[in-house]
């Protein structure tokens, strides 16, 4: 009686024991990138995995070297969509896949929630937006007073917005770097992490070129899921690091044989210096178009692309247009405005 007892109160332990699988993190890992090497999406199962091993953490759920790490149970898949009679295999995917992305886009956006497509002046037009660096790679970094400031944390907040005001006049819009926890942020000073990841779940590598070929290859296979006369953009947003004495504006490139591609920017660029006469009257604004193919995603992206840069983040007086939240609204607000001016001259 004693051992059959015994059995009895193994067969729980026993049974709780195979839920789960344990797993040890890699040097530098964070939630993200390990539930991502396992074939898990961080903003479906992170919290879970928080729960799960909440006693084995670290401050601000770091993980720890060499502890082991209970992964959560696969949810059950959702059902698949299927597409309409008479569809067209491209407009089928496309259509498969703006539903899915933009419910994937939808979380990003954080405590601003979902954005309702309030206008239709882009409906029809598809965008790609990529922030500069990120995961690894902070990108250019800056100090402001007792803290640092990092590219990829400023360029992927305005490019956040940039997404939102997109949607919010119809646009489809696929984001490339995606953080799986940082939502558009208003603070002033934005935490460095190094969690983001490439569309749809990737971990970015360390690899200068292996992390630009990432983003790409992304680009270039959600631009084949659209029929060939969809006007499909790709904008991507960085910041530049020079001098500390040096005030840059805002400067855009493009393909030297791409047409489409110096218009937007060309529009874009009209669009700044409208604003700038406005808002700043008496400050000459001496931003730039001009071509630049050996950028490695301008070269090589299936879509026409403006790259931008939108100033220098050691120069004191360029941090306000960061640092700012009303200013990071700002700016993706006229990357819009111009995005619009182009779609309508098309």
């Amino acid at each position: 009686m004693r051992l059959f007892l015994l059995f009895l109160l193994l067969i729980p332990a026993v049974a709780f024991s195979q839920q789960y699988r344990k797993v040890v993190p890699k040097r530098g890992d964070v939630i993200s990138t390990l539930l991502v090497r396992h074939g898990l999406n961080p903003r479906l199962y992170e919290r879970d995995f928080v729960a799960l091993n909440k006693p084995l953490l670290g401050p601000r759920n770091s993980l720890r070297a060499g502890k082991s790490y209970r992964l959560p149970r696969r949810k059950p898949a959702a059902p698949k969509a299927v597409a309409g009679k008479g569809a067209t295999p491209n407009t089928a995917a496309a259509k498969a896949s703006n539903k899915k992305h933009s419910g994937q886009t939808a979380l990003l956006f954080g405590k601003y929630g979902r954005p309702s497509a309030s206008g239709q002046s882009l409906r029809g037009a598809v965008y790609y937006l990529m922030s500069g660096h990120g995961g690894p790679d902070p990108g250019a970094v800056g100090q402001y007073g007792a803290n640092k400031l990092a590219e990829d944390e400023y360029a992927y907040d305005v490019t956040l917005r940039l997404a939102r005001v997109l949607m919010e006049h119809g646009a489809t819009v696929h984001m490339i770097v995606q953080d799986p926890n940082d939502g558009i942020r208003d603070e002033g000073v934005l935490p460095m992490d190094s969690d983001e990841l490439t569309h749809p779940n990737l971990t970015i590598p360390l690899g200068h070129v292996a992390r630009l070929r990432q983003y790409v290859n992304a680009i270039n296979r959600l631009h084949g899921r659209y029929g060939r006369k969809t006007y499909q953009r790709m904008i991507t947003i960085h910041i530049d690091s020079r001098s500390a004495g040096m005030t840059t504006d805002v400067f855009f490139y493009h393909h030297e044989n791409s047409a489409v591609g110096l218009r937007l920017a060309k529009n874009i660029h009209q669009t700044f210096s409208s604003r700038y006469k406005r808002y700043q009257p008496n400050r000459p604004y001496v931003g730039t178009v001009s071509p630049r193919t050996s950028l490695y995603v301008v070269r090589n992206s299936y879509a026409p692309t403006v790259f931008i840069e939108l100033g220098n983040i050691r120069n004191s007086n360029d941090q306000r247009r960061f640092v700012l939240s009303q200013n990071r609204q700002a700016l993706a607000n006229w990357i819009c405005e111009g995005a619009i001016k182009d779609y309508r001259a098309r």
